[in-house]
């Protein structure tokens, strides 16, 4: 809406052209979801605290968590909030993927807070069941992909790119396109989900993930950087900068209350909606192999959720103390903060490998 106005005001006024920087109104976006959240949270956190809207804790985990039963949850909300409202403010209204990428984050942020609201309200510790939360994340990534796949125009809109070489893509076809987008984008939402066990373990991976997706969206989206680093060009995807930087924003803005020791949790519908965003965004720049590298941390969470699952159903066995493995390295002594800053460091080095194969090709 901003970006609008701007424009009309141009006419008479010539420095309000600055505005039509994506770049300049990626950073204002940051800075907007960060001035917005800092606003509502706390008035969030206390309705939510008045409401009695508080986290239940598992028995069987460790028992330093104990402490956290009835920390408001449902924080993801505070998120949402602010993305869209930045989003709305900054980005391109007429450019048809800010509304693909809203689309899919808010319809998944739905699923979540069903879930939540099932679980804090109604005291049902299953919340949905898994078949209807997988029913449905499936319903919007089908649909998602679907319309990116139908509306391509150019094959690197379809093609699977390799990093570090130039001219190598995978053509996919309309059925390896939707199976591959469909995997990441409910595969990265509900990894997100399982890495959020600790204070501030989920966030700001999504963060710096984020912004480093803001990167390859500008490039890719321009003409001359994509030539000079080798990667394929795709129209109009600069515009998703701005929404990765109301992200990383907002972001950043929740970590000042969900750091340890916590005063608000995400809850499923944060971290539902976080995932499924940088998966569609993944989606959209063509990128999926660099969101397995820059985005290793959730990875190996989901990972490790699945040998467990799997060791215990055919052999009895857990490969874990516990799953996903945050919760393992606590039960071997690890502290809470230690856990968390370590993995905040493992994907910072993961983010900048993931970074470098723009130039390393």
């Amino acid at each position: 809406m901003l970006l609008i106005l701007s424009q009309w005001l141009a006419q008479d006024i010539r420095a309000f052209n600055v505005f039509s920087y994506i770049t300049l109104r990626a950073m204002l976006a940051v800075v907007t979801a960060l001035m917005i959240s800092f606003v509502v949270g706390p008035m969030m956190i206390r309705k939510l605290t008045a409401y009695k809207i508080g986290q239940s804790v598992r028995d069987d985990g460790p028992q330093t968590h104990l402490i956290k039963a009835g920390t408001p949850t449902m924080g993801g909300a505070l998120i949402l909030i602010a993305i869209v409202l930045t989003t709305l403010l900054w980005a391109d209204l007429t450019n048809r993927y800010i509304w693909v990428v809203l689309i899919t984050t808010l319809g998944f942020g739905i699923i979540g807070w069903i879930d939540d609201y099932r679980k804090v309200v109604y005291r049902n510790p299953k919340g949905l069941r898994a078949r209807t939360k997988f029913f449905w994340q499936s319903v919007i990534a089908i649909a998602v992909a679907s319309y990116l796949v139908l509306t391509a125009e150019i094959p690197a809109q379809t093609e699977m790119i390799v990093p570090l070489f130039k001219e190598v893509a995978i053509p996919l076809g309309v059925t390896g396109f939707l199976i591959l987008s469909y995997l990441v984008i409910v595969g990265t939402s509900n990894a997100v989900n399982l890495t959020d066990g600790l204070d501030g373990l989920a966030i700001m991976p999504t963060v710096m993930v984020s912004s480093a997706l803001a990167i390859f969206a500008y490039v890719a989206g321009h003409s001359v950087f994509a030539k000079y680093l080798g990667i394929p060009y795709i129209p109009n995807t600069g515009e998703l900068s701005v929404f990765c930087g109301a992200l990383a924003g907002a972001g950043l803005a929740f970590l000042w209350f969900n750091a340890y020791p916590a005063e608000v949790f995400m809850g499923d519908v944060g971290a539902l909606a976080l995932g499924a965003a940088l998966g569609v965004v993944t989606v959209i720049v063509r990128q999926e192999i660099v969101l397995v590298i820059m985005g290793g941390v959730f990875v190996v969470e989901a990972l490790s959720v699945m040998l467990q699952v799997a060791s215990f159903k055919m052999f009895g066995k857990r490969v874990f103390r516990m799953a996903p493995l945050h919760h393992h390295f606590e039960l071997k002594g690890w502290k809470e903060n230690q856990v968390v800053v370590r993995f905040w460091i493992i994907t910072l080095i993961l983010v900048l490998i993931g970074l470098s194969t723009l130039k390393l090709r």
